[in-house]
């Protein structure tokens, strides 16, 4: 296993597709199109590599200033257990440690909402 970590948000869509299918994430890959252009647009996006395969990313949106939504974190579950959310997590916490509000919405708690 080859990790490496970089800032990308120009994601080829069946690598996309695949991500969010294998954590059963399906209301994204609905219009794939939709979602594309969502990561594409979303202020950052954080992925994890293993080669040329996409194993994982963190995606937030916001101003990057006052404000800062931690919008998905996903790992493919081959890779999961192995402490690459937590690391993708820190990264971008540290990358935005200057805004001053952070929001994490859980979508398997009935949408509670964590304030970091």
């Amino acid at each position: 296993m080859n990790l490496h970590f970089k800032y990308e948000k120009n994601i080829q869509i069946k690598q996309l597709e695949a991500l969010y299918n294998d954590v059963q994430w399906y209301a994204y890959t609905q219009d794939l199109a939709v979602l594309q252009q969502a990561v594409s647009q979303s202020l950052d996006v954080l992925t994890v590599w293993d080669c040329d395969e996409l194993v994982g990313l963190v995606r937030v949106v916001g101003d990057g200033l006052t404000i800062l939504y931690i919008q998905d974190i996903l790992v493919l579950e081959a890779y999961q257990n192995q402490g690459i959310a937590t690391q993708l997590m820190q990264r971008i916490l540290q990358k935005y440690h200057h805004v001053r509000q952070k929001v994490f919405v859980d979508r398997r708690s009935n949408g509670c909402k964590a304030f970091l």
